[in-house]
């Protein structure tokens, strides 16, 4: 409770001291780029700047990516405040949005959403970092956009832009990082030549174990990943049209945590625990993807299309490297159809049309979900309004999703595994918010929204057990679709000395569908059994954070977030949800030693920490979650670019230190913190990463057509 005061005493201390440079009076623009309110964003009837959007929305730049050390891209998210990430090892994250993970955040790419196997707690996301050159967070119910699975938010992630007429780059990536020997590299090329584009990626990552200091090193957590996208297209005065082809394979191994009951240590299935093969056991994930985006100009307005196909394979090996037990295959077919109109009278109005269909098959010999078919329609309307200093932003949406699954006879034990069923789900979401330009450095935001999540066919149907998570799970063919009700406060102000936001939110949901662990005793050799059910929820909480600058050289930021999410009328032991992340408080002082100097530019020095609180709200039924203690995290950072006598940038450098004092911690959000006792130690499951030093470099190139 002392460290919980101490951090928020320290966040509003550094608000105080950020109200007082405010009232110094400047002329000096130096910062205005600080400013967000020229941003542009994913609005709902298109691009819209970032002072116009009632609902919460952040962007990570390219260049605050590649300032970020990670081993993932949700990774390198999860540093962003009201962004967590529920974790397998380095190598599997899955994001959560204000203490939502799993199906209810919605990952957009190339223009569609990604369709894995979301629903898995050790199923990643199955993108490039490489290739993303921002990403917007959006926060809260973005149904009215998205369909169902967009309740807690939507991850977009942009790729690098096309290059101007007449031009083309190209360039080589790298970075190593000593705690797990992770090794990246990236290639690239791309071009532009009278309105043809083209752009070209491979990238190629490797680890070994990862070690901490209660741990040393952990068998399982290396991973192997490859990638490759291509761009083929035409840009001209009527719009564009594009297709992108994508690749992605990752081999993850499996975390067992087994321990040997003498010594305490980890039980590795091979001695050298820095190899970058693969010991059993292991998974095999492949994501292919092929997408049509198309925008042209049609009357005054402009109508945009996208039609994509993605197929995701996941192969799970145990007891061969040659024989798979599990085997997942998703065949997605997405679509969407928009048509945004002039603007009129101060009105922009869009009208469209997405979904998706999906075929998922069973082709191993072990069983966890029932084979399905599912197909997706949502037709909506948006709108906004530039009444000067106040913009206005609404919409509607009807989602219509049929769901069947297939029955499935087991033929060794002669009994039917899956019996086939069908569901039909329809929701309405819903939005209407107002933004108002109080100053010009200071927004006023207000935001109400209804959001809408259809149960997916592992909530519904799973039984068998679930090798990479430890657990057998059955899942409830009764439940019904979660609906929200979130409501958003917000303000941001910026001025010559000081950035600052807050952003605050209450979310109500009912039929909230979560996994608990039953009060059964296993039979010796086989996993506790764990069932989905339901129940309403309500989760309360804000993240704020400033950034104070008292001179050109110099940032002093802090940004706390805080989730408060509860099951309305259960007892004590029931009454916190699962998987809701801790409090945490993040400090950086950061100064810049150069800006538009030759031959090193944008050169710096910061350090920050980064501050857990200790989670005491947990899921106590049966022992389905444990309390987690605070830690603090130290991390240092430093970085240039070199520039040559033409003013171009020739290669840039990152180097940081992760976890600087090499503090043993657990994530209350890392799945390992559950595996096996260490009777000697009495430390329960495995723990995070270890100090880690991290180099990155970057040699870009361009050149005329």
């Amino acid at each position: 409770m002392n460290k919980r005061l101490c951090c928020l005493s320290a966040l509003l201390a550094s608000f105080v001291v950020a109200g007082a440079w405010s009232r110094q009076d400047s002329t000096d623009v130096f910062f205005r780029h600080l400013k967000l309110n020229e941003v542009t964003v994913t609005g709902l009837t298109g691009e819209s700047r970032l002072r116009e959007i009632p609902a919460p929305v952040s962007v990570v730049t390219e260049r605050e990516l590649q300032a970020t050390s990670s081993t993932n891209i949700i990774d390198a998210l999860a540093k962003e405040p009201g962004v967590s990430q529920i974790t397998t090892g380095g190598g599997v994250s899955k994001p959560v949005i204000r203490g939502l993970g799993y199906n209810r955040v919605a990952v957009v790419n190339d223009g569609i959403r990604q369709e894995g196997q979301q629903w898995g707690d050790e199923h990643g996301v199955e993108l490039d970092g490489e290739s993303i050159g921002s990403v917007e967070i959006l926060k809260g119910p973005y149904s009215l956009m998205y369909g169902s699975d967009a309740m807690a938010g939507v991850l977009i992630f942009h790729p690098k832009s096309t290059v101007p007429v007449g031009t083309a780059r190209a360039g080589i990536s790298t970075e190593y990082q000593t705690n797990n020997g992770l090794f990246n590299y990236s290639i690239y090329s791309g071009g532009n030549k009278q309105g043809l584009v083209w752009d070209a990626r491979w990238s190629q990552k490797l680890a070994h174990a990862y070690k901490n200091r209660f741990d040393g090193y952990v068998p399982g957590s290396q991973f192997q990943e490859q990638a490759a996208r291509l761009l083929l297209g035409i840009n001209r005065a009527w719009g564009h049209s594009h297709l992108v082809l994508s690749y992605y394979h990752l081999l993850p191994g499996i975390i067992e945590g087994e321990r040997d009951a003498l010594t305490g240590q980890l039980e590795a299935a091979t001695e050298d625990l820095k190899t970058y093969g693969h010991p059993l056991p292991f998974q095999h994930v492949y994501h292919y993807k092929a997408v049509w985006d198309n925008s042209v100009a049609l009357g005054n307005g402009r109508l945009k299309t996208l039609l994509g196909y993605q197929q995701n394979q996941r192969k799970e090996y145990e007891e061969s490297t040659d024989e798979y037990g599990l085997y997942f295959q998703l065949h997605t077919l997405n679509y969407d159809v928009r048509y945004e109109l002039p603007l009129y009278s101060g009105w922009k109005l869009a009208v469209g049309a997405n979904g998706m269909y999906q075929r998922s098959l069973n082709k191993g010999e072990e069983y966890l979900i029932p084979a399905y078919q599912l197909f997706d329609v949502g037709s909506f309307v948006t709108a906004t309004c530039d009444l000067g200093r106040l913009h206005l932003t609404g919409g509607l949406r009807l989602d219509r999703r049929q769901l069947h699954s297939e029955r499935l006879f087991n033929e060794e034990e002669s009994y039917w595994h899956f019996v086939d069923f069908s569901r039909h789900f329809t929701g309405l979401s819903a939005s209407v918010g107002a933004v108002c330009n109080l100053t010009d450095d200071v927004n006023l935001r207000v935001n109400l929204s209804r959001g809408f999540r259809a149960p997916n066919m592992s909530e519904l149907g799973s039984f068998g057990e679930h090798e990479g998570t430890g657990r057998f799970e059955v899942g409830n063919n009764s439940l019904k679709p979660e609906h929200s009700w979130q409501a958003d406060l917000g303000m941001d102000f910026n001025s010559r000395y000081v950035s600052a936001q807050v952003a605050l939110f209450a979310n109500r949901i009912d039929h909230y569908i979560f996994l608990q662990k039953q009060n059964v005793v296993p039979a010796p050799g086989t996993e506790p059994r764990y069932r989905y059910q339901a129940g309403d929820a309500r989760l309360m909480g804000f993240e704020a954070s400033v950034d104070v600058h008292p001179v050109h050289s110099l940032h002093i930021g802090n940004s706390f977030s805080l989730v408060d999410a509860v099951q309305l009328h259960q007892q004590k032991d029931s009454k916190y949800l699962p998987m809701t992340p801790a409090p945490c408080w993040q400090a950086e002082v950061k100064y810049e030693l150069t800006h538009d100097g030759r031959p090193f530019n944008n050169t710096y020095v910061a350090v920050g920490t980064t501050c857990f609180l200790r989670q005491s709200h947990f899921l106590r039924a049966n022992d389905t979650e444990t309390a987690t203690p605070s830690y603090t995290l130290v991390n240092l950072s430093a970085g240039t670019d070199l520039k040559d006598r033409r003013g171009r940038t020739v290669a840039s450098f990152h180097l940081m230190a992760d976890n600087l004092l090499d503090r043993g911690y657990q994530n209350h959000l890392s799945r390992l913190k559950y595996m096996d006792l260490n009777r000697l130690t009495l430390r329960r499951g495995i723990y995070n990463m270890g100090r880690n030093i991290v180099v990155k470099l970057q040699f870009p190139f361009s050149f005329s057509l």
